[in-house]
């Protein structure tokens, strides 16, 4: 399947890209982060448990379990806090 991911804040910048496409052949969130861990160095990093990030799917947060329409459009970013 086919995803368009998006990366915010301090992760776009760790990892150097702002957006991709994805070919993704997994079906949850916890399946795209373990393909993008995969990648090693930053990734690892930035996504290794106990990192604090959030996941959404055509805008919405959701959990590690949610699975993936087709087509989604991915979201992660780090918690945003208020003031």
């Amino acid at each position: 399947m086919k995803l368009r991911v998006l990366y915010f804040a301090r992760l776009r910048e760790r990892f150097g890209v702002a957006e991709e496409s994805l070919d993704f052949s997994g079906a949850t969130a916890a399946d795209l982060i373990g393909q993008l861990q995969a990648r090693g160095g930053v990734w690892a990093e930035e996504l290794a448990s106990g990192r604090a990030f959030r996941v959404a799917v055509n805008q919405e947060i959701v959990t590690l379990d949610a699975v993936f329409p087709e087509h989604a459009e991915i979201a992660i970013f780090p918690p945003v806090t208020g003031g």
